[in-house]
């Protein structure tokens, strides 16, 4: 289990591609880290059955999103497969203050973006990522295929991002390979134990 530390203001940034176990991974640490907090991000995309506006995501229309954007109110945004997702500065900025640490569980793009963008934040030194990797390309097949939920192209649009995003992955502080749960849990614990001792 992960202890509870009083020091506040960390951000730990998880990525990977879609397969991995990386929501898995991440709402397991969050049940067991008292002090860590979940950053809720925008989607314009329809909720999937069981995910809680406020709570999974915050879904909101297409219009309202290039509000947002207009407006300046996101730390990063992309567009995913035809939808967007997006992460407000206010959902950081607040939890920090409120000496919480946070999780965000966002791709790849947008976690370079916040590289970029909080660079200048005097919380950036704060901020690790994480990145969460399938054991090997036709594993994380086999995993997108055992959904049963998807059709072929969008496996193989999936696959394709995949291949891209792990080009990517020596970008972040740390890679845990997902092969087996209970190991890549204790890995991430024991990040996230490291940097609450800093």
């Amino acid at each position: 289990m992960i202890e509870e530390i009083k020091q506040a203001g960390i951000v730990f940034v998880f990525s990977g591609p879609s397969g991995t176990g990386k929501s898995t991974l991440c709402n397991r640490i969050l049940q067991e880290a008292k002090n860590l907090r979940f950053s809720v991000s925008c989607t314009t995309r329809q909720p999937r059955v069981g995910e809680v506006d406020g709570k999974d995501y915050h879904f909101v229309s297409r219009e309202t999103f290039d509000e947002r954007i207009k407006n300046h109110e996101f730390l990063e945004y992309a567009n995913v497969y035809e939808d967007y997702y997006g992460t407000l500065k206010s959902e950081i900025e607040s939890r920090i203050s409120e000496g919480n640490d946070i999780l965000l569980d966002i791709d790849v793009q947008g976690a370079m973006q916040i590289r970029k963008n909080s660079a200048n934040h005097p919380w950036a030194s704060a901020v690790h990522y994480i990145f969460v990797a399938p054991p090997s390309l036709e594993e994380l097949e086999r995993r997108l295929r055992s959904r049963a939920t998807e059709p072929e192209e969008k496996i193989q649009r999936r696959l394709k991002q995949a291949r891209t995003e792990l080009s990517q992955s020596e970008l972040y502080d740390h890679i845990v390979v997902n092969s087996e749960m209970d190991r890549a849990l204790e890995q991430i614990r024991a990040i996230i134990r490291s940097k609450r001792k800093l």
